[in-house]
């Protein structure tokens, strides 16, 4: 089968065998996955000597095989993959044997994929593959950062920084059906633009004096994943008593803060990583519920691997980037 993987560091395109299955496994023939910053950095963690790695941790595709026990699925099924690997109960923090798909195990970016009954789930009937390929990794980070430790509510401000990322674009319309306002920021005016009709209230330059814009603002929950480019600035348009939410740091991990300006002002700083099992079937039904459709900004074949995660290393996009695989 053909596949994106990682070899001596160095991400190929090639020819591997199609993975076989347990018992409690499906086979998976994947009709078009997702793309993930995470895709940029797992080459660089992984040993030289390592065996070949497949990249990719979102995907949708039809149940082609499954083993003897499997009994939640059949042939023929369209599913969606759970990339959050044995986190099944929501929890303040996922249990000790969690993982995300594609490290150590195989990912999605191959024509097939082996893996355990209990981490793919049915399709949403108004999706494509192409969109329900990107209801992975970033739909349910955002849902976690939004509902479950922002705590978002009817007459919330939440500010987003980024407008332009997957996640952002999931969380924008989850906040609004929640009944909040949203305020983003993104360097690109084309971005901002693009979040205003996505439903964003409010859109703001990156170079802009975030204080004086937002001075007639309240802002409830800031929810970060930028890092040491805008924390600082986020944590200062925070209100007094709100909370910031952290799950990325695009820009650099390490942030410096004014501890005493923090604990006088009484504010909550959260970290949040993907999500439980519970929460992806809540995400699922908020979909349904909805008619949402994910922001897709282009599609890719397999071939077109390099293009692609130079695509996204450049973080130009609005939405996101899916390969196409068995058309």
């Amino acid at each position: 089968m053909k596949a994106v993987y990682v070899e001596q560091q160095q991400v190929c395109v090639g020819e591997l065998e199609v993975p076989k299955i347990g018992a409690k496994d499906v086979l998976v023939r994947i009709k078009a996955a997702g793309l993930n910053r995470r895709d940029l950095y797992t080459p660089k963690r992984l040993a030289k000597d390592a065996t070949p790695l497949i990249l990719g941790s979102d995907a949708a595709g039809i149940i082609e095989a499954v083993g003897d026990e499997v009994t939640r699925v059949q042939v023929g099924d369209a599913v969606i993959v759970n990339p959050s690997l044995r986190w099944y109960d929501e929890s303040a923090v996922p249990p000790d044997d969690f993982e995300i798909l594609s490290l150590p195990d195989h990912g999605t970016f191959a024509e097939f994929l082996a893996i355990s009954e209990e981490q793919v789930e049915a399709k949403p009937a108004q999706l494509s593959f192409v969109e329900a390929a990107t209801i992975g990794i970033a739909p349910l980070t955002g849902y976690r950062a939004v509902v479950t430790k922002g705590q978002v509510k009817a007459g919330d401000t939440v500010f987003i920084p980024g407008a332009g990322s997957g996640v952002a674009t999931f969380m924008i319309p989850l906040a609004k059906s929640l009944g909040a306002r949203v305020i983003v920021s993104s360097r690109s005016a084309e971005k901002r633009q693009a979040a205003l009709e996505l439903g964003a209230d409010m859109a703001l330059a990156n170079d802009a004096d975030w204080l004086q814009e937002l001075a007639d603002e309240t802002v409830d929950v800031v929810i970060e994943s930028v890092g040491r480019a805008t924390f600082n600035r986020s944590l200062a348009v925070l209100k007094r008593g709100g909370t910031l939410v952290v799950f990325g740091a695009t820009t650099e991990d390490m942030v410096d803060f004014d501890l005493r300006t923090f604990f006088y002002a009484q504010q909550t700083l959260k970290g949040s990583t993907l999500g439980s099992r519970d929460e992806f079937r809540a995400m699922l039904q908020w979909i349904e519920a909805q008619n949402m459709h994910p922001v897709i900004d282009r599609t890719y074949s397999l071939d077109e691997a390099a293009a692609a995660l130079k695509y996204l290393e450049i973080n130009e996009q609005f939405g996101k980037l899916v390969f196409e695989v068995n058309n």
